[in-house]
């Protein structure tokens, strides 16, 4: 006769996570790491954009963006990084523009 504890012991250790999803396969956390990769893509094309126009505006979201999405493990880190320089850069270019010019937007010619 087998008591308990020797059932316990006996046992696998490996065979009661089997039966747990892996943390990979979770979809909580593919839906999380799809969003996260949205969320790069927004930054890099926010921060883009920036450059051009409404740099005042882009400027934040493409930082807030990018961070948002290297603190939630994107797998597009590339994209999230350059969504952070550009974001930067926009800022860049407005105090650049409000200090030569006084003005907050671009303009061409004289």
């Amino acid at each position: 006769m087998t008591t308990l504890s020797e059932a316990i012991r006996t046992t696998p250790a490996n065979s009661a996570r089997t039966t747990e999803p892996t943390r990979a396969d979770d979809p909580a956390t593919s839906r999380l790491r799809r969003h996260a990769d949205g969320m790069a893509v927004a930054s890099f094309v926010l921060g883009l954009l920036g450059t051009l126009v409404l740099n005042l505006l882009l400027g934040p979201c493409a930082l807030v963006l990018g961070t948002l999405a290297l603190t939630r493990g994107t797998t597009r880190r590339g994209r999230a990084l350059l969504g952070l320089t550009l974001g930067a850069t926009d800022l860049l270019i407005l105090a650049l523009l409000a200090t030569t010019d006084g003005t907050i937007s671009w303009h061409i010619g004289g």
